[in-house]
């Protein structure tokens, strides 16, 4: 069996979102119709933004659950990215740490999303 994940984040305005996104990501959507928007990560990986499906949206509602971003480079590269962020004014939850995995931060997107940043595996 051939198998994929898509990481579902819901949001207010996929198209902005979107923006958000492939910004942080450098990259631009693999599947766009208006409320549905998708990026292509990898073999096997997805990431979509679905707006729509809830109303309001509240960054103050807190998360259960984040989407991680695994990088090359090690701990440089994860503090490289946090600097970018940080410059780009993305909302920071948690500064870079040294954990179990590796070095990470935590960041959150317009709509209280969590997006972790740490090194591949």
């Amino acid at each position: 069996m051939t198998a994929s994940v898509v990481s579902i984040v819901y949001v207010n305005d996929a198209p902005a979102a979107a923006r958000f996104y492939g910004d942080l990501l450098d990259s631009s959507p693999s599947f766009e119709t208006p409320g549905y928007i998708a990026f292509d990560l990898g073999p096997g990986a997805d990431l979509a933004l679905w707006s729509g499906q809830f109303e309001g949206l509240s960054p103050d509602v807190p998360r259960t659950s984040e989407i991680c971003l695994t990088v090359d480079g090690g701990s440089d590269e994860v503090d490289a990215i946090f600097t970018s962020w940080q410059s780009k004014g993305i909302t920071i939850l948690q500064e870079p740490r040294d954990a179990g995995f590796g070095r990470t931060f935590l960041a959150a997107d317009p709509d209280g999303n969590r997006i972790r940043v740490a090194p591949q595996d």
